[in-house]
């Protein structure tokens, strides 16, 4: 038995040994590997923002500042809506932001 990559438009489907037999166990893997790339972008993006906010906090612009925090706490909020970040790490995102900024601030 050979191991097989199955792909699915440029989506790894998944690592296993062997395509499922049934149907609806082969849809089951195709829309996880979809669900599995979005909730990567919407990680992803959240990290991006987070460093964003650090190089803006780094540069010292306070306007630059504000639009930074208010995105990225606007999209840690729509990836905890989506379930994509649990509650509790986005409540511990949005608090390292505010830290963050109010350090900038003193």
């Amino acid at each position: 038995m050979r191991a097989a990559s199955i792909t699915w438009r440029g989506l790894e489907a998944a690592s296993f040994l062997q395509m499922p037999n049934i149907h609806q166990q082969e849809r089951r893997v195709r829309s996880a590997a979809r669900e599995r790339a979005e909730n990567l972008r919407w990680r992803s993006t959240a990290k991006t923002l987070y460093k964003r906010l650090e190089s803006e906090v780094a540069d010292g612009d306070a306007d630059a500042i504000r639009t930074a925090h208010g995105e990225l706490v606007r999209w840690v909020d729509k990836a905890s809506a989506r379930g994509v970040l649990h509650p509790n790490r986005a409540a511990r995102k949005k608090s390292q932001a505010a830290r963050l900024v109010a350090g900038s601030q003193s």
